[in-house]
């Protein structure tokens, strides 16, 4: 298997764009910051078939109306959609209209999915949102805005909470046999095994 990984930061945070491909050909999202992912794609000579959606804020979610209606479908964890289509994903904080899309398909914890001809595994990180999801691909770990490097998300948005995050990282990702490298959803990447050893907020 010979997974590639591009990364883009975009729209108005910066947030990462993760595409992943295995054909060269076709690729899958993981979040969408901003609409400037497509052209980024084309230039990669990639066409994105999939969107997913480690949460459901505005900065992660802001390109999905631009490739909707280019026909990508947009894939989101049930329990994060009340929050995707509400308030509560930021846009307001950030001076923007909600981004309206249709979501395509759910996804639950646990959850394999099989896009583009490779597989993706959800894990349900809830704390940054009661909705949050990671995606592990092979060694790579999507973490969204769960876990970063030597540091964790913010839970002082709506339906966070830091108890449950740090439940999240030590139950549901430090288990995780192995070394993983971590794509989080801004700034640089990191392993497992580093935040097991160096993250100052989980001990």
């Amino acid at each position: 298997l010979n997974m590639k990984i591009y990364t883009k930061p975009a729209g108005p945070m910066g947030a990462n764009t993760y595409l992943l491909t295995e054909d060269d050909k076709t690729a899958v999202a993981i979040d969408c910051g901003g609409e400037e992912v497509w052209d980024y794609a084309l230039s990669k000579g990639l066409k994105i078939e999939y969107v997913l959606l480690t949460h459901g804020h505005f900065d992660h979610i802001a390109g999905c109306p631009a490739l909707a209606a280019k026909g990508v479908k947009i894939g989101a964890a049930k329990s994060e959609l009340p929050l995707l289509q509400s308030k509560a994903n930021l846009a307001f904080e950030f001076g923007a209209a909600s981004p309206e899309f249709p979501v395509s398909f759910t996804f639950e914890d646990g959850d394999a999915l099989s896009l583009c001809g490779m597989e993706i595994s959800v894990i349900a990180t809830p704390g940054h949102t009661a909705g949050g999801v990671c995606f592990l691909s092979g060694e790579n770990l999507f973490t969204g805005d769960t876990l970063f490097f030597e540091s964790v998300g913010r839970t002082d948005f709506p339906t966070g909470n830091a108890a449950q995050l740090v439940r999240s990282i030590k139950e549901k990702l430090f288990t995780l046999s192995g070394d993983r490298r971590v794509f989080p959803g801004h700034e640089e990447e990191t392993t497992l095994a580093h935040e097991k050893q160096y993250n100052p907020f989980i001990r």
